[in-house]
């Protein structure tokens, strides 16, 4: 199976069936194609210089608890929550907040902010709208924020939202639903929240 980051993974049922049958090196298969996603998720999720560790105590937790992992499930979806959960107690027990600049800058990762090629006007305008798009959601409540980012920034569909978060399919419809409203004058070029 390939994983959207691109890794190969074979069948994810028959790996963790080896890993539960005490071939503990078989892991190591689900940490290389899920490690990006991973990092992505908890940086989008506020871990900032800490996602790295985030995301390995999450693999660690989630080889931990390999055996609770209910057969026939998706396996992704069950690390995400695990690294979204991981993340939030990292971020409370630091008590700090991340800017939205440094959010914006780990978010970004190794991209250049402005392409040699891109007319300087132009860049500008795609930095302030950036900003804008990143200033209305750090204006959403926490869970219309991890619904936004749940979906967009880390592409997961609807089903995975709703595992990743522990929240019913109905759920996710509707704080998405009302977390695009809040931020419709930003995704039409406005510059006022709602």
């Amino acid at each position: 199976m390939r994983t959207r980051e691109g890794g190969l993974v074979d069948d994810e049922a028959v790996v963790i069936a080896r890993v539960r049958a005490g071939e503990p090196e078989a892991y190591a298969e689900l940490v290389r194609a899920h490690t990006a996603v991973a990092l992505r998720a908890a940086v989008a999720c506020g871990a900032g210089p800490e996602a790295e560790d985030v995301v390995q105590q999450a693999f660690f937790k989630a080889y931990r608890s390999l055996g609770r992992f209910k057969d026939g499930a998706a396996f992704r979806p069950w690390l995400l929550r695990i690294v979204v959960n991981e993340t939030r107690n990292t971020v409370r027990s630091a008590g700090r907040q991340r800017a939205v600049a440094d959010r914006e800058a780990d978010l970004l990762g190794g991209e250049p902010r402005i392409p040699e090629s891109a007319d300087p006007a132009v860049a500008a305008e795609e930095r302030e709208r950036r900003r804008q798009l990143l200033d209305a959601l750090e204006g959403l409540s926490e869970d219309h924020r991890q619904v936004v980012i749940h979906r967009y920034l880390l592409e997961l569909d609807e089903a995975e939202t709703a595992e990743v978060l522990g929240w019913p399919r109905g759920t996710v419809k509707s704080r998405l639903s009302r977390a695009l409203k809040k931020l419709g004058p930003v995704l039409e070029g406005g510059e006022e929240r709602g």
